[in-house]
């Protein structure tokens, strides 16, 4: 199944259904009357995130969507029947667009959640609902109300406890695969990872999920590479585990180079919460290990962790830091909580 994080669909709700002009006349009934019913209600579009999805790909097949028109209404005091719902069925963590591709409607980002992005039109009254002591014949009945007609975007941001960052072969897939059941394609040249993976990672009888995306170069927030348009998927992250190769000559370049990137995307993704590691240390002796971390150390600010994907060195000690660092921000955050609780008598 292909990976599609990003998708342009056309939809339209439903019209009313119009009002009827009708009059009773049945033989051996002596008063006679507007009978004419009302129209139907125009079906709604709605979008629901469910369960089992991590991917845009439906809407590569099919990007219109209609409701149903509402039935004309009828003699006899019939209203005519209401035009049927239709449902978009989208993963998780998906973003709802104007046309613009910036103007955000909806985020949807629990289980369930039901957004309705176009109301059907109602139907209109038929000629009974006009009649009254001094009108007892009204030949009179409204049109069905139009439909709602719009064009969306839906932009797929994964939700994951934890986002890999790293330039090209930095080693975020080994790393991936080691640690999780995730098979991402692994290779000797760059942008080996052309979309984002995820991987469910077990330390100490906990879980969390990893996202992997394509690496970043200088220039990326310019479009250079494969540009920018993955960091969404690590927006959502508790951490950022930032991989630098300790092999690629200056990782301390390397470093800032991924760090300036992130400062160009904006937001709040440059202020997250990082865990920085020293990769590829099983190419290193005792003292290029400890020469390249205290200059690492110096350029962030913070300890940095050794690791070694391929052989698993290190592996560990990384996995229970950002477990800490993911339980640390759940606490934050239900704090804020209980902080912003509105005030009730």
């Amino acid at each position: 199944m292909k990976f599609l994080d990003l998708a342009k669909v056309y939809i339209r709700s439903g019209s009313g259904g119009g009002g009827c002009i009708s009059f009773r006349r049945e033989k051996y009934i002596e008063y006679g009357g507007p009978d004419g019913g009302d129209g139907g209600r125009g079906g709604d579009v709605w979008i629901e995130a469910v369960d089992g999805l991590n991917t845009l790909i439906d809407f590569r097949y099919q990007q219109h969507f209609f409701a149903k028109n509402g039935q004309g209404g009828m003699g006899n005091q019939r209203t005519g029947k209401d035009g049927e719902t239709v449902v978009l069925k989208v993963p998780v963590g998906t973003e709802i667009m104007e046309e613009d591709g910036e103007t955000v409607i909806a985020d949807i980002t629990e289980l369930g959640q039901r957004i309705r992005i176009a109301k059907g039109g109602n139907g209109g009254f038929g000629n009974l609902h006009f009649k009254s002591s001094t009108n007892q014949a009204p030949r009179r009945a409204n049109p069905g109300q139009e439909g709602v007609e719009r064009t969306i975007w839906l932009r797929l941001k994964l939700i994951a406890d934890v986002g890999l960052l790293g330039l090209p072969n930095a080693g975020k897939s080994t790393f991936l695969a080691a640690t999780s059941n995730a098979r991402p394609k692994i290779a000797d040249y760059p942008f080996t990872t052309l979309h984002p993976n995820l991987g469910v990672v077990g330390v100490d009888g906990a879980e969390f999920v990893i996202a992997d995306i394509p690496g970043l170069i200088e220039g990326a927030h310019e479009g250079v590479g494969l540009g920018v348009r993955f960091l969404g998927h690590v927006e959502r992250s508790a951490v950022l585990l930032h991989l630098v190769d300790g092999t690629s000559g200056d990782p301390v370049k390397d470093y800032q180079t991924i760090i300036g990137e992130l400062e160009a995307y904006g937001g709040d993704l440059a202020n997250k919460n990082r865990v920085t590691v020293l990769n590829k240390i099983d190419t290193l002796d005792e003292e290029e290990r400890i020469f390249l971390k205290e200059e690492l150390e110096a350029a962030t600010g913070a300890p940095v962790l050794l690791m070694a994907g391929a052989t698993g060195e290190g592996v560990t000690d990384v996995l229970r830091k950002l477990r800490k660092s993911i339980q640390e921000h759940r606490a934050a955050e239900a704090a804020l909580g209980q902080e912003e609780e509105p005030w009730r008598p």
